[in-house]
């Protein structure tokens, strides 16, 4: 007979409240100022530099291309290294996969 006490759901909730009865222990030992959040805690940590947030604007344009391309060339690689080799059909799919990959970067570095 199974132990309820090791079941999945009430795992979680022994967790889960040993969790919740961790984290309000530890709140005791936080710093606290008296009805005030410590100035700067608010802020990211920058290595100790005064970072102008105005500035902060990231810029995804190289990211996506070469995220595509790493997604093209691993879903290719993946479905030809598990696709069997005893059937013309399987070979056939692998190189109708080889061809969209080829066209897919084509599109990628048409630039």
């Amino acid at each position: 007979m199974e132990n309820i006490a090791l079941t999945p759901p009430v795992v979680f909730l022994e967790v889960l409240v040993a969790m919740v009865l961790f984290s309000k222990a530890l709140s005791l030992l936080s710093y606290k100022i008296k009805g005030k959040v410590p100035s700067g805690t608010c802020k990211s940590y920058a290595c100790g530099e005064n970072v102008p947030t105005h500035l902060m604007q990231p810029d995804y344009s190289q990211f996506f291309p070469f995220a595509f391309f790493f997604t093209v060339l691993h879903v290719v690689t993946l479905m030809i290294a598990t696709a069997p080799m005893d059937t013309l059909r399987s070979f056939a799919m692998a190189v109708i996969y080889i061809g969209g990959a080829a066209v897919g970067l084509v599109i990628l570095f048409r630039r």
